[in-house]
């Protein structure tokens, strides 16, 4: 990272500065005294509580300055009327003075892994900066440009929403010269209306761009097909229609590996990853066609998605005490649920769902659990569901043939607990995922403590 005076970043964001004060540096920011390092420009931002009541707890910290709405004693500060807005405004300067190469990542789903594999295969050519885990919304995206080492040559980030403008919002600040569409789901449709609405905000990642910007889109998504028609930028696609400019065939998910063909002009060449499921074929083929655009020789992107791995907590598979767990605990909507139960569909072994609710599907919430609940019947062995929803899934098990006894429906972690603690036995194959807010992780650590308590320690 670089350091920035006061009197720059102040220029910037249009905020007032002391002139005794304009020559202090700071290098990052952070808006949480927790995490706060040395060096760094707190941000006090408004939220729940005042910010500005923690500038003393900054300061005794070490934190080189503060931006703030409130001037609380005599220390090094930019004074401004938003801090949040003023935080954009300069790590958009930064991004501009840095001379790096952008890269918008976003998506309905699978855009943190996209945005890692794209950031994997970029690093075995370029000196790569990526936006950490969390960093993808109006808060998390300016503190990570601003952390970005000075010699960085290529930026990835990824941008997040769930109203319309602030992928606009995002897209002025980061300015991505290549933006990556994976797909439009129906994730935040509780906010944006339709999936319409969804790619109407989702297109706003264009409008930070220059017109000689380019968009890479998943050609296999309908929703995202024939823009080329009406944007300005170049827009080249990606997936395993006959359409797009970079394409994959012989896709083969087997033994723990995903193996696929690409194809992009004269070029060809196998790829292979250590990933279960042909839903992260879309992730990997972004990561594809951005590295190919961005002069990756094929042999290095190869040995990239051979050696990737995910995030914790997205389908992490591992095996403990005679079970094999998936943990998918970050998040969920109806595609990624879908994906997680084909995945479990395919284990040997004894299936166990055990699944939280999805969250932020307003109107589609009871139609969406019920088809999630169709979906498991066909997949696998027992569901058990957990939140306001769990019925609705339940329902969707009972008319798909699953019987009574083995799709139930809890109003709390504790009972369903208690129930996977009474039917599950080693050689079970258990899935647990659902909506960040729901927290699964929780029930599966219990239920780690409580076969750690069983078997005296031994995790084999």
């Amino acid at each position: 990272m670089s350091k920035i005076t006061l009197k720059q970043a102040a220029a910037w964001c249009g905020g007032f500065v002391e002139e005794k004060y304009e020559n202090v540096e700071f290098l990052g920011a952070s808006n949480d005294t927790r995490l706060l390092q040395k060096g760094q420009l707190f941000v006090a931002l408004q939220g729940a509580r005042d910010g500005n009541e923690f500038i003393p707890t900054a300061m005794e910290k070490g934190a080189a300055a503060v931006l703030c709405s409130r001037v609380m004693g005599d220390y090094p500060a930019i004074l401004v009327e938003d801090t949040r807005i003023a935080l954009g405004k300069i790590a958009a300067g930064e991004r501009q003075r840095l001379p790096m190469k952008v890269v918008g990542i976003t998506g309905s789903v699978g855009k943190s892994t996209t945005k890692e594999m794209v950031a994997a295969v970029l690093e075995s050519t370029f000196r790569t900066a990526k936006t950490p885990v969390n960093h993808n919304n109006d808060i998390g995206m300016p503190m990570a440009i601003l952390a970005m080492p000075e010699d960085t040559q290529v930026a990835v980030l990824e941008m997040g929403m769930n109203h319309f403008r602030e992928m606009a919002y995002l897209s002025q600040i980061g300015k991505p010269d290549v933006a990556v569409i994976v797909n439009i789901g129906t994730a935040h449709i509780e906010f944006l209306g339709t999936v319409s609405g969804i790619l109407k905000a989702k297109m706003e990642i264009a409008e930070g761009m220059a017109p000689d910007g380019l968009l890479l889109l998943n050609g296999d998504d309908v929703m995202l097909r024939n823009l080329d028609e009406v944007l300005p930028q170049t827009v080249r696609y990606f997936g395993s229609d006959e359409g797009c400019a970079c394409r994959c065939s012989d896709i083969r998910s087997e033994d723990g590996l995903l193996r696929f063909r690409v194809d992009q002009g004269e070029r060809s060449f196998p790829v292979e990853m250590h990933l279960e499921g042909r839903h992260f074929v879309s992730d990997a083929m972004a990561a594809i066609a951005v590295g190919l655009e961005l002069g990756v020789p094929p042999e290095k992107i190869q040995a990239s998605l051979l050696n990737f791995k995910n995030l914790a907590g997205r389908q992490e598979t591992f095996c403990r005490f005679g079970f094999t767990f998936i943990k998918d605990c970050y998040n969920a909507g109806p595609e990624s649920m879908e994906a997680s139960l084909h995945v479990l569909g395919d284990k040997k072994g004894r299936k166990i769902a055990v699944l939280g609710d999805m969250l932020e599907l307003g109107d589609r919430a009871s139609a969406e659990h019920y088809r999630v609940g169709r979906i498991a019947a066909e997949r696998v062995d027992w569901v058990l569901a957990c939140g306001p929803n769990a019925q609705r899934v339940v329902s969707g098990c009972l008319t798909g043939g699953m019987p009574d006894s083995r799709a139930l429906a809890f109003s709390d972690q504790g009972a369903l607990l208690c129930e996977l603690q009474r039917i599950a036995k080693p050689g079970d194959v258990l899935l647990f995922k659902g909506s960040r807010g729901m927290h699964m992780e929780n029930i599966l650590d219990q239920f780690l403590n409580y076969q750690k308590d069983l078997n005296g320690g031994n995790p084999q």
